[in-house]
């Protein structure tokens, strides 16, 4: 199992999260990965309305954001969220932002 480039816990930056969540797109993505935990990135995708091209452009834009951990296996990617290293650098970020968008569907 090969593990792509994210960033270490400590260089994981505010901004860098809060750009990344502020996309319906890429928040929807998160929302699955916190319902479901670990999946494919092709089930994540399914289902968000964007091209397959798009989704691995915002799952990319999620992993360099230290948002999500990916993962491959074989010929699969493995998405997870980084629910421990995010609520250790912002302590009820996630909750919070994922609450937010729960309620305004």
């Amino acid at each position: 199992m090969r593990a792509l480039p994210h960033p270490a816990t400590d260089d994981i930056e505010l901004t860098e999260v809060l750009r990344a969540l502020s996309d319906p797109v890429r928040l929807e993505a998160v929302a699955r990965l916190a319902a479901e935990g670990e999946m494919t990135c092709g089930d994540v995708g399914r289902n968000l309305g964007v091209h397959k091209s798009t989704a691995s452009h915002h799952f990319r834009a999620l992993r360099e954001a230290g948002v999500v951990m990916t993962k491959q296996d074989g010929r699969q990617k493995l998405m997870s969220l980084r629910r421990d290293d995010l609520d250790a650098r912002f302590p009820g970020l996630l909750d919070s932002v994922l609450s937010a968008a729960h309620a305004t569907v």
